[in-house]
């Protein structure tokens, strides 16, 4: 069974994430910051992550770069949530070697279609 990190600072966010994820047949790990989804990695080796982007203190560029110096970070796909839609955060996603954006609120289907994707 793939593991699935989900990071969102929105509780909401998190739970709704999950349920549908659980429901896909993955086993989820929550984190609420970008420090606790570092530490996640850290913990649980993750097959993928699923990261919001704008979060208080340590945003989702923050996190891709410390997880891209981390050895077990590195080679982690990464497919980030975002209400941004402005060209340039997805251009700086694209360089930083995000798998996929995808845009906030999502469709089910759309974010079940990009993780097969990025699991390979």
């Amino acid at each position: 069974m793939k593991r699935i990190i989900i990071t969102d600072d929105e509780i909401m966010n998190l739970r709704m994430t999950e349920f549908i994820l659980k429901k896909a047949g993955y086993e989820t790990v929550k984190a609420a910051s970008g420090a606790e989804c570092l530490n996640a990695v850290r913990e649980q080796r993750p097959d993928l992550i699923l990261l919001d982007l704008l979060m208080p203190e340590m945003d989702g560029f923050q996190v891709i770069e410390k997880l891209r110096k981390s050895e077990e970070g590195r080679d982690i796909p990464i497919i980030l949530l975002t209400a941004a839609e402005d060209r340039e955060s997805l251009d700086r996603a694209a360089e930083m070697g995000v798998a996929a954006c995808v845009g906030k609120p999502f469709k089910q289907e759309e974010l079940l279609s990009k993780i097969q994707t990025a699991l390979g």
